[in-house]
């Protein structure tokens, strides 16, 4: 009798677990990218919450706008403090088969979420203002100042603790969160200075608008900056022209095209392209060297260049690409049908 025969599956390459690795050729700079410390992170939270709870408490009694905004703005921080932090623990999960690139961009997202938040607060705190001139309060200025002036210390531990780290673009975001309130603190003091003194309350509201404009900026660039990465544009610090230019200087390239450059993430730029040759024979010098030029002169974390022939390839239509440079005299009057 003949017995059916089992097939035993396939087993798996023996590598196939790493497949998200990187190569010795590869640079490990974007690699190792400098993340918040969540110990940090927590301290902030924790004095940005508390302190904006007894603010708020106090400004009702104040009867500041200007307290009120200040409030209102550092139980904004907090919730930015706390998106960077969530972002920050998401953005460290390695790549797995249905996110080759990790989830790094989490921490575009969460500043893009944040500017959105800065920027309804902003709104908020004009209306408030604008309103506190058609209808003025009565200011508790001695109150105003005490408040505020503990508010600017508190404000300032926040601000030390999140200068430790630069490279991270939710800890710019939060950075700039904070420096608001340093703002705010600032103008509530000098608010319930003047309206202790010389009783001109007007002087509440103007501050608090003052400060809006002075956060706007700042609020609007982060916006950008995190749209730019979520919209997948070239990055600010890549000249998308010179890059083509150079990569069809180099030795056996005919033309470029297919060109493409993002952000995977905040930090970690990557490319795509495909290159015309004249040959095959030499395209691992060519590789190398395009890799080594893509680094060291734009920072480019990961290129990922496709070799062709020349003769045999035409470029499709409406493709980014660098054209060659046209040669008058091989120009041929095309000829009547």
């Amino acid at each position: 009798m003949s017995h059916p025969q089992h097939h035993s599956a396939k087993p798996l390459p023996t590598g196939h677990q790493d497949l998200h690795g990187h190569s010795t050729h590869d640079t490990t700079r974007g690699h190792a990218r400098t993340v918040l410390n969540v110990t940090v992170l927590g301290w902030a939270v924790a004095l940005t919450v508390g302190f904006a709870a007894v603010e708020f408490v106090a400004s009702l009694w104040s009867g500041s706008v200007a307290l009120m905004a200040d409030a209102g703005h550092m139980i904004t921080d907090a919730t930015a403090l706390f998106l960077a932090l969530a972002a920050q623990m998401i953005a460290r999960r390695p790549p797995t088969e249905t996110s080759s690139y990790g989830d790094g961009r989490a921490e575009a997202l969460a500043a893009f979420v944040n500017s959105l938040a800065m920027l309804a607060m902003v709104i908020w705190i004009a209306w408030e203002a604008i309103d506190r001139f058609q209808q003025p309060h009565r200011v508790e200025g001695i109150t105003v100042m005490a408040v505020a002036a503990i508010g600017l210390v508190v404000n300032l531990v926040v601000a030390w603790l999140l200068s430790k780290d630069q490279s991270n673009l939710n800890s710019k975001a939060a950075l700039i969160h904070v420096q608001g309130d340093l703002l705010g603190s600032i103008a509530a003091i000098i608010a319930g200075a003047v309206v202790t003194i010389t009783g001109w309350t007007p002087i509440d509201p103007l501050l608090s608008l003052l400060v809006c404009v002075l956060i706007l900026k700042s609020i609007l660039s982060l916006l950008r900056s995190s749209t730019r990465i979520l919209m997948e544009h070239v990055p600010d610090s890549v000249n998308f022209k010179a890059v083509g230019i150079e990569l069809q200087a180099m030795q056996s390239v005919v033309r470029v095209h297919n060109l493409h450059i993002w952000e995977t993430m905040p930090g970690e730029i990557s490319l795509t392209a495909h290159l015309e040759v004249n040959s095959l024979a030499h395209w691992p010098e060519v590789l190398q060297a395009a890799q080594q030029m893509l680094r060291d002169r734009h920072g480019i974390d990961h290129a990922t260049l496709q070799p062709e022939l020349g003769s045999t390839h035409q470029a499709a239509d409406g493709q980014s690409g660098i054209p060659a440079p046209a040669d008058p005299q091989s120009a041929q009057p095309a000829s009547p049908r």
